[in-house]
């Protein structure tokens, strides 16, 4: 899995971990080096090191590169297609969810206020999240 964001991004490995969620999570710090790494270019040209992700946790509010950015790159490259992108914003603006959904979004998430309430969304979530990648 793929995450954009630091803010959340430790809550999300902890998350994983106590589920036992296999995929590893891979943070990267803004959407033009998500690029970079869906690409495999630069410091991600490492597959072995930086595998494909099978899912991508997307936060609308990066720097440089929006994540509805990233988003409409994704969606412009066919072979990227398959991609699963949920969607984890402070969001909860009725236009950024539909337009995420527009765009392919497999999910929308309005960032929790705490610990325990990521959790239970992983918990639920997470199984559907990663149908048909594994």
């Amino acid at each position: 899995m793929l995450k954009m964001k630091r803010t959340i991004s430790r809550l999300c490995n902890t998350c994983g971990e106590l589920l036992r969620i296999p995929n590893p999570l891979i943070d990267v710090p803004d959407g033009q080096q998500a690029i970079e790494y869906l690409v495999g270019s630069g410091r991600y040209a490492d597959r072995h090191k930086y595998p494909f992700p099978c899912l991508l946790l997307l936060d609308l509010n990066m720097p440089g590169k929006s994540g509805f950015d990233v988003l409409c790159w994704i969606r412009q490259h066919p072979d990227l297609k398959s991609l699963r992108v949920v969607i984890i914003s402070g969001s909860d603006q009725e236009k950024d969810i539909l337009s995420a959904y527009e765009l392919g979004a497999v999910d929308y998430v309005v960032k929790p206020t705490g610990f325990d309430f990521l959790l239970q969304i992983f918990r639920d979530k997470h199984q559907s999240w990663l149908k048909n990648t594994e």
